[in-house]
C-alpha cells in the first residue's frame, strides 16, 4: 500500500546550456557608384545586431547582422572616405534536454573585424563573430516534505530544513526609442558621418511585484569627417522600461541583459543634428532563495516499510556581482604618434581555468586606434590585451561570467606609442551544486506488522537518524 505524502512543487529553470559560439563571416562587397576608388584601406569596424531566435528539440538556432563599416583613403580627393556592408549569419548550438518550452538569452558581439581591397572597386570583408548563449529549460523540482496521516500508522518522520537559490523566471522584451542628437562640432559645422556605433548597457534593475523596472543607456559613438579632419561624438542615450514577470517576488535579484536589434539614422540635409532610432531586446534571468521542508528518512512502529529516495541537486549562491578590473597598457607604434584620431576596443573571448580553490577569468580584449604620425599620415595600430580576475571557487562549484565592453576609453600619445586606459566589467555569479537524498515514495506492508517491543530495541541504520528502527 502506498502512503499518500505531502509534496512541495517548485517551477522553475534549469540552465542545460552556456556556452559561446565562435565563427567567422566572409564577404565581398562592392565600393558604391558614389565613392571614390580605393588607394588605401585604413582599417575596418563593425558591430553585431541580433535579429531572431529559434528553439527546437535539442539545438537553438541564432540568426543576426554585422554591420561593418571600412575606412579607406582615396584615389582621387583628401580626408577618409567610407562603406558601409551589412553580413547575416546564423549560429546554432546543441542542448540534448532543451525543448520548445525552453528559453535562451543570446548577445553576439564582434571580436574582430578586418577589410582588404582585392581591386579599387572591390573589398573582402572577414569578421569575427562571439555569441554568448544560455539555454534554460523549464522544470519542476517536486519535494516531498511530509506523510499524510502518519500517527495513525506509528509513522516517525526525519525532516531536514534546506535552502537553495533557483531560477524563477526567464523573460525577454524588446522595445524601441528615438532620441535626436547633436553632431555639431565645436565650429557648428555639420561634418560627414563615417561610423556610428551604440552599446547598451543596463545599470540598474528593482522587482515590485510582479514588473521588474529597468533602466540603463546607450553608448553612442560616432566617427565625423570635419574639414578633412576626423573628430569623434560620443552621446548617452538613458531609457526606462517596465518589464511583466510572473511568479517573482521582490526578494529576487535579477540578471538583465540587453542587445542591440537594429540601429538607424535620420539626418537632415542642412541640420546638424538627426534622430537615432534604436532596438532593442532585453533579456532578463530572475533568481530567488527558497526555504524548503524536505522528508529525509521515514520509519513506522507499527508496520514494515518501503522508501523510495531521490537526488536532488540544489544550489546555493556563494558570491555573484561585478567586479571593475582597471587596465593601464603601454603599446608600441610603427611611427611616433602625433595625435589619436580615433579608438576602440573589441571583447575577445572570455576563458574560465580552474586554479586550487580560485577560478581565473581571462578575456581577450583588441585595441584599434587611427593616429597621425609625425609624417602627417593616417595610420593605424591594433594590439591584443589579456585581462585576468581572480574569483574563490569553492570545491564542488562553477563560475558563470560575461563581459561588457568598457563604457570610457582614454587613449594618449606616450614615449614609443600610445598608453591605453580603461575599466573592464566582470559579471559573475558562483554557483555550489551539493545532492540532497530525499524521500520520493512510501509502502507499508500489510503482511509485516512489527512486535510491540521491537522498535524499542533497535536503532534506525540511517546514518543521520538516531530514531528507533523498524
Amino acid at each position: 500500500m502506498e502512503l499518500e505524502l505531502r509534496r512541495d512543487v517548485i517551477n522553475c529553470f534549469e540552465l542545460v546550456l552556456d556556452t559561446t559560439v565562435c565563427q567567422e563571416e566572409t564577404q565581398e562587397a562592392i565600393v558604391p557608384d558614389a565613392c571614390p576608388d580605393i588607394l588605401r584601406i585604413l582599417d575596418s569596424r563593425a558591430q553585431a545586431c541580433l535579429t531572431g531566435k529559434q528553439l527546437r528539440d535539442g539545438a537553438v538556432t541564432v540568426t543576426g547582422l554585422v554591420r561593418a563599416c571600412v575606412f579607406y583613403l582615396p584615389e582621387a580627393g583628401e580626408g577618409v572616405r567610407h562603406m558601409d556592408a551589412a553580413l547575416p549569419f546564423t549560429c546554432q548550438a546543441e542542448a540534448k534536454a532543451l525543448t520548445g518550452q525552453g528559453s535562451v538569452i543570446a548577445v553576439p558581439r564582434v571580436r574582430w573585424c578586418e577589410a582588404r581591397a582585392l581591386n579599387p572597386r572591390k573589398v573582402l570583408i572577414r569578421a569575427d563573430l562571439a555569441v554568448d548563449l544560455q539555454a534554460y529549460q523549464p522544470m519542476e523540482l517536486n519535494l516531498c516534505c511530509g506523510v499524510e496521516e502518519g500517527e495513525e500508522h506509528g509513522i516517525r518522520q526525519l525532516l531536514s530544513e534546506q535552502s537553495a537559490d533557483v531560477t524563477t523566471s526567464v523573460q525577454e522584451k524588446p522595445f524601441t526609442f528615438s532620441e535626436t542628437v547633436d553632431f555639431a562640432l565645436s565650429g557648428g559645422d555639420r561634418g560627414e558621418i563615417l561610423s556610428l556605433q551604440a552599446e547598451p548597457y543596463c545599470t540598474e534593475s528593482k522587482l515590485i511585484g510582479s514588473k521588474l523596472i529597468f533602466k540603463g543607456s546607450v553608448e553612442l559613438e560616432a566617427l565625423l569627417m570635419d574639414g578633412g579632419e576626423m573628430k569623434t561624438v560620443r552621446q548617452s542615450l538613458a531609457f526606462s522600461q517596465i518589464m511583466e514577470v510572473a511568479g517573482a517576488g521582490e526578494s529576487c535579484e535579477c540578471e538583465l541583459r540587453v542587445a542591440l536589434a537594429d540601429l538607424t539614422l535620420q539626418r537632415a540635409e542642412e541640420a546638424a543634428a538627426g534622430e537615432v532610432t534604436l532596438e532593442l531586446l532585453a533579456q532578463a534571468v530572475v533568481r530567488e532563495t527558497r526555504q524548503m521542508t524536505v522528508l529525509c528518512d521515514v520509519y513506522s512502529t507499527n508496520w514494515q516499510m518501503e522508501t523510495k529516495t531521490v537526488s536532488h541537486m540544489l544550489a546555493h549562491t556563494t558570491e555573484r556581482g561585478v567586479r571593475a578590473i582597471p587596465v593601464r597598457e603601454l603599446m608600441e607604434t610603427p611611427a611616433m604618434v602625433r595625435t589619436v584620431a580615433h579608438s576602440w576596443v573589441d571583447l575577445g573571448e572570455i576563458r574560465v581555468n580552474r586554479e586550487g580553490e580560485q577560478s581565473v577569468l581571462t578575456a581577450d580584449v583588441q585595441f584599434t586606434a587611427l593616429y597621425i604620425d609625425d609624417g602627417e599620415q593616417l595610420q593605424s595600430v591594433h594590439k591584443t590585451f589579456q585581462i585576468q580576475c581572480r574569483v574563490e571557487t569553492p570545491a564542488g562549484s562553477s563560475c558563470q561570467c560575461w563581459c561588457s565592453a568598457p563604457r570610457e576609453l582614454f587613449v594618449t600619445p606616450a614615449a614609443g606609442g600610445l598608453e591605453v586606459r580603461f575599466s573592464l566589467d566582470f559579471h559573475c555569479l558562483v554557483l555550489v551544486r551539493q545532492s540532497l537524498e530525499a524521500v520520493y515514495r512510501l509502502y507499508r506492508h500489510h503482511s509485516w506488522k512489527i512486535r510491540p517491543d521491537a522498535a524499542q530495541r533497535t536503532i534506525c541504520s540511517h546514518p543521520s537518524c538516531h530514531l528507533p528502527a523498524c
